[in-house]
């Protein structure tokens, strides 16, 4: 360090009291125009307190609110659609019902009723945005489908969906359940 700086730090030695006193701890007496400036700085800053714990009071309670209404929308995240599956439920009843009642073809009205309440199942879930992955007759794709086994055949090209065993399902663009498939492998020579 050079002995400019030195100069004008404090040495270890030194207090703070050492220092010369400022303007606000002199002796003078204040006049009335500071006395009122700082009566009128007090009340700024006491407004200026309050205001601050008024803020942080509201951001505590707006963090408090966002957290309680984050956990009722994931609670009740399903609600709409489980207010369309209900009444895909009452046609199962229905269907059911109308089964044990019908005299002459029980299976044949059975069949009906719940093909019917398929399509509409089906309906719903399309609605809430399902898409189902068709797999048959398409090039295998590991992002979509899950190969459980490959079969030798001639028939179709190598690589190419044999046969689909399960379909796949998506939600909008994201997988849900990948379809499951037999993919078609070269004959042996």
């Amino acid at each position: 360090m050079n002995d400019k700086m030195r100069e004008t730090r404090p040495t270890e030695t030194e207090s703070v009291e050492a220092q010369p006193p400022t303007e606000a701890l002199t002796s003078e007496p204040l006049t009335p125009e500071q006395i009122e400036d700082l009566k009128n700085r007090a009340a700024r800053a006491d407004e200026n307190w309050e205001r601050l714990l008024r803020v942080t009071a509201d951001m505590d309670n707006f963090k408090k609110r966002a957290v309680r209404e984050r956990e009722e929308a994931v609670k009740f995240a399903n609600e709409s659609l489980i207010k369309k599956l209900a009444p895909v439920l009452d046609n199962f009843d229905m269907a059911m019902a109308a089964a044990g009642q019908a005299g002459d073809n029980p299976a044949q009205s059975l069949q009906t009723g719940v093909a019917m309440i398929y399509q509409q199942l089906k309906s719903v879930l399309q609605e809430a945005g399902l898409q189902e992955v068709d797999a048959a007759g398409k090039t295998f794709d590991p992002n979509w489908h899950e190969a459980v086994s490959q079969q030798e055949t001639a028939d179709v090209p190598e690589g190419q969906v044999l046969q689909q065993l399960r379909k796949g399902y998506k939600l909008r663009d994201r997988l849900i359940r990948p379809a499951t498939v037999v993919v078609a492998r070269k004959p042996a020579a």
